[in-house]
């Protein structure tokens, strides 16, 4: 069963205009409300893509969600001529056209429509080339099971918040990702909370806490040992 099959989703306009998806049975956003394009900006492609030096990249991400990491990544990667591989794994994806009705290419402008039309309507489980610069694998599994095969220089970790789905933010988890981290890499993610900066500690990753965005006070990264 997927999840439009399980539930209504809610679209929403975020601080910077941008939409978001609430989730009822969670009460839950995808998102900050506080903006989603600036949050996702701020924490993924700032303080992660163009933090790495890696060339060519290679990223996993942990909850496509609305997709908008992977679109950002692929206007990021064809402006700066970057090759990049970006494996995602989501449990529940979105019908395309729920993703397809959110307003992020109105904002972006350029040819992110396109962009995020391909990126939608990719085949799952198959390596896909959307641009020239710009590869994604969209793996439809729990992170609690599924197989991790990629070696990554970056990790965009998407989960939703602790207080809503501890079960991933547990050290097996965080283990298990930091397994296929290649040296220097990094993990990024919009939590700060005690619990999570300790659990990377314990996996011997040096962990700092940055400025927020889209009105969080906090961020985290962590990055593994050369």
């Amino acid at each position: 069963m997927d999840s439009e099959e399980r539930e209504r989703y809610e679209a929403i306009v975020t601080g910077d205009g941008s939409h978001t998806l609430y989730l009822p049975s969670m009460e839950e956003t995808y998102h900050s409300t506080g903006g989603a394009i600036e949050e996702s900006m701020h924490v993924f492609i700032d303080a992660g893509y163009s933090h790495s030096s890696a060339y060519p990249v290679t990223i996993t991400e942990v909850g496509f969600g609305t997709g908008l990491n992977a679109l950002l990544t692929a206007i990021r990667s064809d402006r700066d001529k970057r090759e990049t591989l970006y494996v995602t794994i989501e449990r529940y994806p979105l019908a395309p056209e729920t993703a397809l009705a959110l307003n992020y290419p109105t904002l972006l402008k350029g040819d992110s429509a396109s962009l995020f039309r391909s990126i939608h309507t990719a085949p799952w489980e198959e390596e896909c080339a959307i641009t020239p610069w710009f590869r994604i694998i969209k793996l439809r599994g729990d992170i609690r099971e599924i197989p991790l095969r990629y070696h990554s220089d970056i990790i965009y970790f998407d989960a939703f918040a602790p207080s809503k789905q501890p079960e991933i933010w547990q050290p097996d988890i965080l283990h298990k990702i930091a397994i296929i981290m290649k040296s220097n890499a990094i993990f990024v993610t919009y939590s700060a909370k005690g619990v999570v900066r300790r659990n990377l500690s314990s996996l011997g990753l040096e962990v700092e806490r940055l400025p927020g965005g889209a009105g969080k006070r906090e961020m985290l990264r962590a990055r593994k040992a050369p």
